[in-house]
């Protein structure tokens, strides 16, 4: 097998558990090895770290799939990894909708693959890994028998590894328009058009949190996307529930789910800029018990990150005064680069500002089938925080 050694001050890195080689951390490799090769990780005195796939294309040369020399790295090795993400999604109940592979979480580098039901969505984001995409549809297909795979390339990412953007069939064509359940209610899922692999299942547990206090309360929502965390409100007992997004096709579908739970005289979407409304509302001093904010990420990247803390700071200000004293403010970031501290500190300024005191109910990250590993930031990426106003 063809080698790649690192220097000498980097190894200790990799050796504690860090999956990702960059290319300033290699002392040498192996001639003639191609993109996309399996390759084995020494120490500069040659002490085996582990085996991964090769790019030199990219920043991360290396990302690392074991740690254990004895394995091989072919079809097999892919089925029995899969089949240990699903033995552990069944241990925890995550069977029905799942993030069955969550990358790095999982030890397969930039692969995801969301279940809903029967059928599957995979994402292979780095050329290594999209090599193992046909014994990754195989193993899904020996393990599941599933009623349809589909891929959802069409990401940027992909072009830094050499990779074109595609999305498509991986199995016998199938209607990407599904339904599914979760919490005990339904809801429209694109696979095909909608985000990601089509639906968030980062936040069902996170949807739950809010059952007890919404009750008999007016509520606000604003980037509700596809309306889940809206709809949940409506089915807990909110007397109205109003949320806005500023994309007419997510508002459309966010209303066709509210009446697919038949709650639509009690929960109603509409287009807006929640920039610009927040704002707005607050200097109008309309006021509601229970306001909840699920941004998108603001910044994939570090030089940025100051844009981002202030665009936190600013809608969760605008919704502190949007909340009527002793209610309470849903808010969320899956911004992995703004780490949960500087989150919370983001909300304690913006609270400062607004002049109103708050105090924590709850803070989560990401569902479970999303796991954590401790130092692996990309894997801790959600934050999610209840607090009342006063």
């Amino acid at each position: 097998m063809q080698k790649v050694i690192l220097k000498r001050k980097i190894a200790p890195r990799i050796a504690n558990g860090h999956p990702w080689v960059f290319g300033n951390e290699v002392d040498k490799t192996d001639e003639n090895i191609q993109p996309g090769d399996i390759v084995e990780v020494q120490t500069h005195d040659q002490k085996f770290l582990g085996k991964g796939y090769f790019n030199p294309q990219s920043q991360i040369v290396v990302r690392l799939l074991t740690r254990d020399k004895q394995d091989e790295v072919n079809e097999a090795f892919f089925q029995k990894r899969l089949q240990e993400c699903w033995n552990y999604r069944q241990k925890l109940g995550y069977t029905e909708n799942c993030r069955l592979v969550f990358g790095e979480a999982d030890y397969m580098p930039q692969l995801i693959i969301d279940k809903f039901n029967d059928y599957f969505v995979l994402q292979t984001l780095t050329l290594g890994m999209d090599k193992w995409k046909p014994a990754i549809v195989k193993a899904l297909q020996t393990i599941f028998s599933p009623k349809g795979i589909y891929e959802r390339n069409d990401v940027p990412v992909r072009e830094l590894e050499g990779l074109p953007q595609v999305k498509g069939f991986l199995s016998e064509p199938f209607d990407t328009k599904i339904i599914i359940e979760e919490n005990g209610l339904k809801f429209h899922v694109d696979l095909d058009q909608g985000q990601k692999t089509g639906y968030f299942l980062d936040q069902r547990d996170n949807r739950r949190a809010i059952q007890h206090f919404v009750k008999g309360a007016d509520v606000l929502g604003a980037f509700t996307y596809t309306g889940t965390f809206e709809i949940h409100a409506a089915h807990y007992g909110a007397k109205s529930v109003l949320g806005l997004d500023i994309s007419a096709n997510a508002v459309e579908q966010a209303n066709r789910n509210a009446a697919l739970n038949g709650l639509e005289n009690i929960v109603r979407f509409e287009v807006a800029n929640a920039f610009d409304v927040l704002k707005q509302w607050s200097r109008e001093g309309r006021q509601y018990d229970v306001v909840m904010l699920d941004p998108p990420a603001f910044t994939k990247s570090r030089e940025t990150i100051q844009k981002a803390i202030t665009g936190y700071k600013e809608i969760n200000l605008r919704g502190m005064k949007l909340v009527k004293p002793g209610g309470f403010l849903v808010t969320s970031s899956c911004t992995n680069l703004v780490n949960a501290d500087l989150f919370l500190q983001t909300i304690d300024m913006a609270a400062k500002d607004a002049r109103r005191r708050i105090r924590q109910v709850t803070f989560q990250a990401q569902a479970s089938d999303h796991p954590i590993i401790r130092g692996l930031d990309m894997t801790q990426y959600l934050k999610f925080l209840i607090v009342q106003v006063l």
